[in-house]
């Protein structure tokens, strides 16, 4: 992937969530902008890959409990160059997640966000511009890395009780919208 094509990704990502316009522009502008986008050296922010992962049996999703952040989020992290961030995300839910095989439900952009991120140690605050992709887990099991303090299959219903960050409960609503139509038959190629 390069800069161009996530720029088409997130062109089309714009047209089907209207609503979240600002945003899509934002990260737009900073992708035109900064060749170096997808590196972590960048310090006024880069580009990042998350996965919102959903169980087996697609009744749960899997958050962390972030070690640095001290957050429940989604799993994900840097490009480190890699402009394809599609597989950014799925290497990072697996590096953090101990789980070996994932399926992508779409090949669209799921979410994206942008939040600025406190300095720690040497870095500076900077700026995540977050694209997230939806991945079904091949297992329930999982083993966490030094970057969680723990990790949890979570329902839907419980979701409220770890976390209220306005980006998980937008992708909580998203998911949601989706289930119901693969349980009415709708393909995932539709949705």
């Amino acid at each position: 992937m390069s800069r161009e094509l996530l720029i088409r990704q997130l062109s089309v990502y714009r047209e089907k969530y209207e609503d979240e316009l600002s945003v899509v522009n934002h990260v737009i502008r900073f992708v035109e902008s900064y060749e170096d986008c997808f590196e972590r050296s960048n310090t006024f922010g880069h580009i990042t890959g998350s996965a919102w992962i959903v169980s087996p049996d697609l009744q749960h999703v899997l958050l962390t409990h972030h070690t640095k952040l001290d957050k429940w989020l989604q799993l994900g992290g840097h490009a480190d160059g890699n402009a394809d961030v599609m597989e950014v995300a799925s290497r990072e839910a697996t590096e953090e997640s101990g789980i070996e095989l994932f399926k992508f439900l779409s090949t669209e952009i799921f979410d994206i966000d942008v939040h600025s991120i406190p300095p720690h140690k040497s870095d500076l605050e900077h700026y995540h511009f977050d694209i997230r992709y939806i991945l079904r887990a091949h297992t329930s099991n999982f083993k966490k890395n030094h970057e969680s303090k723990e990790l949890a299959w979570i329902t839907l219903d419980e979701l409220k009780n770890y976390t209220t960050e306005t980006s998980i409960m937008r992708m909580a609503e998203k998911w949601q919208v989706m289930k119901s139509q693969l349980s009415s038959g709708a393909s995932i190629q539709s949705i």
